[in-house]
């Protein structure tokens, strides 16, 4: 029987790792399923520019493994039940089970609505296609102008709040953060995201940590309020329930709690990718949920399961972030450089140079997704018996 490998989730991590598996192991060894929710790959880094309304071209995921040998079944995963190696899932054809011998966890994260009365029931956010694609109608409506608060201080919420200035000079953007919007950046380059949200008109609110939201306004620390026709929630992110549900070991976040491998120290067969991993970085710190984190950990797992399945030693990839890509509209970004602890350096890149770097990057990454066995190695690995599997390590 061929060794099963399920990839649950079908994102920047779960896509190329399943591309990347399907490159290097044999098919006469192995069967790789991709779970994926929507038949689209959705590329997460643009997903505020969907909302502003660009039209943005999605992948079909079909078309994304056409010729990869990877089996694609669109489906929700409701469970996994790692006990018996399954996964339950629904979708247009009912409920249903999928058996693995290796899981790969990448379902990614949502937004975290931090307990916040009425986040859930008025707040939008720009995480998922479809939550995206309801802000862009709702904003559409505001054709006569209108005010767009967005919380959130971090990279999602700077982005999208430049994003909507720009895109819809007719409509009042306003920034609601807990402290200074950009604080890890330098000096310099905090000064150039101010002078970025003056130049398009977006009213930032300091010291304005959003306690409530309401129809048409948010109520901020110690009863202020701050009016909105359309409240956008970008302050932080959320994993999926289902692992901690199933009796993986998971951090208080609910990730998926991985050894140096992105393997699971709760149960050998599993690994985890993407946000859902709770994995050490180089400077002894979790990683954030973030793109970049998708990539290094996506690597990092599929080359573990492709050496242990193959008899290999684990080659150990690096876990290091170099700098933070802000987009500021179409025109302008930031890209702040950082040290090993993460922290901003003096250097920065900014204006029309950075933005072009960051479109750069942007394309690259679909490119990528689109290519996902593209430069990889030509040949294809048979599984090594499975008594011969148990001993590899990784590499010290």
């Amino acid at each position: 029987m061929k060794h099963r490998i399920v990839v649950l989730g079908a994102g920047y991590a779960g896509a190329f790792a399943a591309g990347n598996l399907a490159r290097r192991l044999s098919p006469d060894d192995t069967e790789i399923t991709v779970v994926n929710a929507a038949p689209d790959f959705v590329e997460r880094m643009r997903l505020h520019q969907l909302a502003a309304g660009r039209d943005l071209a999605f992948r079909k995921l079909a078309d994304v493994f056409a010729g990869t040998g990877v089996r694609l079944r669109l489906a929700r995963v409701t469970g996994v039940a790692p006990e018996r190696k399954t996964v339950a899932v629904t979708g247009e054809d009912g409920d249903g089970e999928v058996v693995y011998d290796t899981l790969l966890y990448a379902l990614g994260s949502s937004a975290a609505h931090h307990d916040v009365p009425g986040v859930p029931e008025y707040a939008f956010d720009v995480t998922g296609q479809f939550p995206a694609l309801r802000l862009r109608e709702r904003l559409a409506a505001l054709d006569g102008g209108g005010t767009v608060l967005v919380v959130g201080e971090g990279l999602t919420g700077i982005e999208t709040a430049t994003e909507f200035a720009e895109s819809r000079p007719d409509l009042s953007v306003a920034l609601a953060a807990r402290g200074e919007p950009g604080a890890w950046l330098s000096p310099r380059a905090r000064r150039h995201l101010r002078r970025a949200f003056d130049r398009l008109g977006v009213t930032v609110h300091e010291d304005a940590g959003i306690q409530a939201v309401e129809p048409t306004r948010a109520i901020a620390a110690h009863g202020r309020s701050i009016a909105a026709d359309v409240t956008v929630w970008s302050a932080g992110f959320a994993v999926h329930p289902v692992a901690a549900a199933s009796g993986l070991e998971v951090a208080e976040t609910g990730q998926i709690v991985v050894d140096r491998t992105m393997r699971s120290v709760s149960h050998p067969d599993v690994y985890a990718a993407g946000d859902c991993a709770y994995a050490i970085g180089e400077n002894g710190r979790p990683l954030p949920m973030s793109c970049a984190s998708a990539g290094y950990t996506g690597m990092q797992a599929t080359a573990a399961i492709i050496a242990r399945l193959t008899g290999g030693e684990v080659p150990v990839t690096g876990l290091k972030y170099y700098g933070n890509h802000i987009s500021l509209g179409r025109r302008d970004a930031i890209f702040q450089m950082v040290d090993g602890d993460v922290r901003a350096k003096s250097w920065y890149l900014g204006g029309r140079t950075a933005a072009r770097l960051k479109s750069g990057v942007l394309r690259g990454a679909g490119w990528s997704i689109a290519h996902p066995t593209f430069g990889m190695p030509k040949r294809k690995h048979r599984l090594a018996p499975a008594s011969d599997r148990a001993g590899v390590q990784a590499a010290a």
